[in-house]
């Protein structure tokens, strides 16, 4: 582990950069998404996108309302300037009567009561909202004092008290053009024809007006004063702007749709405002007065009456197209509404049928998930398209197929097991017995050799005492010569000797067939060990080979004691001869001795040899009886194992393949 791993592992892992340790700037969703499940998921993420479109709706509504709530607002102030317009109109007709002498002044003054009673209405309902407040109040006062008193001193003061209170009515105009919105109209067409109808066309007719009504009476007067004459000069001037203004105004807001412009005469307001501008020109401006004020008037009348059809048909198509605006908004946000909706609905009803896709889906592979859990294979998943739960489905397939096939293996593997395992502790029980057996028949043979080993130790005693005898027998033979006296008493010594080493003989034969025998049983005991017996068995065939020579020694031994005792007979017979049967006495004595030093050496390198042949029986007991533990706890393994065979061939029962 490196110290750099230490260290991580030993901060806080509740801090903030362990929140995003392992899915970065994904953290806070992949968190969520882990602890809810998939419906809510489903939810989070349709409300996700479903916000957006909700706020953008929303914005796109109170975008829609404001711009209708405008356009509304305009066609308001169009109502409110037509009021106003009116009021214009009979002011211009009462200043042209004031300031002529023979002018209908009541008639005139009643139409601008009229015209007032209506704007007064609709100030008190329109004039908060507009904020006309105080031009309006400017414009009553004007209107108060002319309706008092409607002609001044002279002309030029009347002609300016009444033109004073149409610029105020003017004033107010833009104030209600501009609180109506209609000054800031959004649209091209709609703005120039708010231009035209409702500014530079009024304008245009009251500047006509104001040059009819002064230019009527000069020339009806046949003067005019320098200040009159300045005022003309003017007002002409500002003519040709308005003009131009008006065209441009006229050509982008209708002329721009020919089919529009066909219903507007602005050719014949044309034609009449230039025959009047031209008037103004030749029978005012020029060097003499024009004599004819009648066809001046005319021409005046009929410029400044094509000027107000035009605008008041301007602000109609105005109010037409506002209209239309707030139809087209509203059927343009109810598209949007619709389409919006259609794409909610589209958008939820590919939600549903994703969830119930995937929820299906994942429900199907559940099922399957779950019937592979308590063990059921012979399920076959079946995908019904293309997409990623099919997939799943698909490897889920694959992933049955592998644990049938790993279930097939496993239950023929331990089969096999708990079969082998069955025969191994059946072969195991049966080697623990016949090592058993032989642990047993080897303890037996061990027990024989330890006998042997007694016997043999006894029977060098024997020896010994056998050998010095002889010594002594030797002995007393060398000295019979001396004492022929004692022939008697030495040769009944050599009968008891005789007689003892016959018997003694016959012990030494007995110990030689018993080896002979023990020595056999050790060939068939070795023979049956197998390789673990074969030194055991050279050693028990150099047993009985040592055996059978001292068997063939002691019958030899055997018969020369015969023939000592039968010479020991006749000896008292022969005493005379005494002499000659001594030194034979003392030769066979002597052979006696050789033989006895001989069964003496045999007897101990068979003493050897058993003791020998005793290391290894007690080695192979040992190794036996390890071998007998060895195959003891090979049963229990065994067992062991055909136990856990079982036990897994219970558990892979259980499942079901088919």
């Amino acid at each position: 582990m490196s110290s750099a791993y230490k260290g991580s592992a030993g901060r806080d892992e509740s801090g903030f950069g362990e929140f995003f340790r392992y899915h970065g700037w994904l953290a806070p969703g992949i968190r969520l998404f882990r602890s809810i499940g998939f419906p809510a998921k489903a939810m989070w993420v349709a409300a996700v996108f479903m916000l957006p479109i909700a706020v953008l709706l929303a914005q796109l509504g109170l975008s829609t309302h404001e711009q209708v709530s405008t356009a509304r607002s305009e066609r308001v102030g169009i109502v409110y300037v037509r009021d106003l317009l009116d009021l214009v109109g009979a002011a211009q007709a009462r200043r042209g009567a004031a300031i002529a002498k023979a002018g209908d002044l009541a008639g005139a003054q009643e139409r601008v009561k009229a015209a007032w009673t209506r704007l007064e209405a609709r100030e008190a309902q329109l004039g908060e909202a507009f904020g006309t407040a105080d031009a309006f109040k400017a414009l009553r006062d004007l209107h108060e004092a002319l309706a008092a008193t409607p002609r001044r001193a002279d002309l030029d003061a009347t002609f300016k008290a009444h033109s004073e209170l149409i610029g105020a009515a003017f004033a107010l105009l833009r104030k209600v053009d501009d609180g109506s919105g209609l000054a800031l109209d959004p649209d091209r067409d709609t703005y120039h024809m708010m231009m035209m109808s409702t500014l530079r066309g009024p304008m245009q007719t009251e500047n006509t007006a104001k040059l009819l009504a002064l230019g009527a009476q000069v020339l009806q007067d046949g003067q005019v004063s320098q200040s009159q004459r300045d005022w003309l000069h003017e007002w002409a001037a500002v003519l040709g702007f308005l003009d131009e203004d008006v065209e441009n105004s006229y050509t982008e807001g209708i002329a721009s749709d020919p089919e529009v412009a066909k219903v507007f005469d602005m050719k014949g307001t044309d034609v009449a405002s230039t025959a009047f501008n031209e008037a103004v020109q030749k029978d005012l401006l020029g060097g003499t007065l024009g004599a004819n004020a009648a066809a001046f008037r005319t021409l005046g009348d009929e410029a400044v009456r094509r000027q107000g059809e035009l605008n008041a048909q301007v602000m109609a198509r105005l109010d037409e197209q506002l209209l239309a605006r707030v139809e087209r908004l509203q059927f343009r946000f109810a598209e949007d509404v619709v389409l919006a909706a259609f794409c909610v609905a589209l958008a939820a009803y590919l939600m549903l049928a994703f969830y119930r896709v995937m929820k299906g889906g994942m429900e199907e592979v559940a099922g399957h998930l779950h019937e592979i859990a308590v063990g059921n294979l012979a399920t076959h998943p079946k995908p019904w398209g293309r997409d990623e739960a099919a997939q799943l489905m698909l490897t889920l397939a694959e992933m049955q197929a592998s644990l049938r096939r790993l279930v097939g293996a496993v239950r023929d593997g331990a089969n096999g097991v708990q079969t082998a395992s069955r025969e191994i502790a059946a072969a195991s029980v049966d080697l623990s017995q016949r090592t058993e057996r032989s642990a047993a028949s080897l303890q037996q043979t061990s027990a024989s050799m330890e006998q042997i080993a007694d016997t043999l130790k006894r029977s060098s005693t024997s020896v010994d005492t056998a050998a010095s005898s002889v010594s002594q027998n030797a002995e007393v033979a060398s000295r019979g010569g001396k004492a022929i006296a004692q022939v008697v008493a030495t040769m009944s010594g050599i009968s008891a000797s005789s007689t003892k080493i016959g018997e003694i003989i016959g012990v030494i034969d007995g110990i030689a067939f018993q080896t002979n025998i023990l020595a056999l049983n050790a060939a068939v005991e070795a023979a049956r060990a197998g390789e673990h017996g074969r030194g055991f068995a050279v050693v028990a065939s150099e047993v009985r080979a040592l055996a059978g020579r001292s068997a063939t020694a002691a019958k030899e031994i055997k018969g020369l004691i015969g023939e000592s005792i039968e010479r020991v007979g006749s000896g008292s017979a022969v005493v005379a001869n005494a002499g000659e049967l001594i030194h034979a006495v003392v030769g066979n004595a002597e052979r006696i001795a050789v033989l006895m030093r001989e069964v003496d050496e045999n007897t101990r390198s068979q003493n050897r040899s058993v003791g020998e042949v005793s290391t290894a029986v007690h080695d192979l007991d040992r190794t036996t009886q390890q071998n007998a533990a060895l195959v003891e706890e090979t049963a229990a393994a065994s067992n062991a194992l055909a136990a856990q065979a079982q036990k897994l061939s219970d558990e892979v029962a259980n499942f079901r393949l088919e």
